[in-house]
């Protein structure tokens, strides 16, 4: 049977970022800022606390420039991201902390203060890494520019540290959107410190990270991303890990692609 009559779906190209994830975006772009601004580039080491896809886009980033870059996880850090990394080429890859926070801390106190041309990466909490992702919101406008809709009515995204979060909004601030596409917030249980900041109506540190989407696992939420999530009325949800898991499977089921929990919870 000849299907040419019918109508096409619109079609939207996937973005395949160096480093496998969004991170690219943002860490790239600061490690760019660096580059350019740094009195002396070619002494520049990079050192960048993660969870995984912050420091995994840091390596391959730096790669790129031709410097170094040292990158600290946490223990809950899965093997797989462990060996992402280092495959990537990390200069050292150094696992210490139960939470990003400790291993963030020991970067700081323990590596950084004894390199001269250390250069710190921080996984989320930087104007330049926000600056980056904002570059999907003009993604998306090129995209869906000549479309009998030429704007979304939302715009759903995981929260960890709130990077990705921040630049959604600052872009969709320049194309002025932000009145008329509604932001979801999302989190897992266990990884929540988004919506507990917002249902408190103040910054909260989690005692720890409990769900299996690592990634997302910022005790703390940057204060940007609060401010940015109250002025502009996101609406947060948290998920259940199966409900994170189950978003896995739908992704791989429907579009074939293998993503992990902290994805996984936008396809659920």
């Amino acid at each position: 049977m000849l299907l040419q009559n019918w109508p096409s779906p619109p079609h939207f190209p996937i973005r395949f970022h160096p480093s496998g994830s969004f991170k690219s975006r943002g860490i790239g772009n600061l490690l760019l800022h660096y580059f350019l601004n740094h009195p002396k580039p070619h002494l520049i080491h990079f050192y960048c606390s993660s969870g995984g896809n912050a420091g995994l886009a840091c390596v391959t980033a730096a790669k790129t420039l031709g410097r170094p870059a040292t990158v600290v996880v946490p223990l809950s850090t899965k093997p797989l991201m462990i060996a992402k990394v280092r495959n990537a080429g990390a200069s050292e890859l150094i696992q210490v902390g139960k939470t990003w926070a400790e291993a963030d801390t020991y970067l700081r106190e323990e590596l950084l203060k004894k390199d001269e041309g250390g250069v710190y990466v921080p996984p989320f909490d930087h104007n330049e890494i926000w600056e980056g992702n904002s570059t999907l919101a003009q993604e998306v406008a090129d995209q869906m520019r000549g479309m009998e809709e030429e704007q979304p009515d939302a715009m759903v995204c995981s929260v960890g540290g709130g990077g990705l979060l921040c630049g959604i909004l600052l872009g969709l601030q320049r194309q002025q959107w932000s009145k008329s596409c509604e932001v979801l917030a999302l989190e897992t249980e266990g990884a929540d410190s988004l919506n507990a900041a917002l249902r408190k109506g103040q910054l909260v540190t989690l005692p720890g990270i409990t769900s299996i989407a690592t990634s997302l696992g910022a005790t703390r939420v940057a204060q940007k991303a609060f401010d940015l999530a109250r002025s502009h009325s996101v609406k947060s949800a948290v998920l259940s890990d199966a409900e994170a898991a189950m978003g896995c499977w739908r992704l791989a089921d429907d579009e074939r692609i293998m993503v992990e929990a902290a994805c996984g919870i936008n396809g659920e």
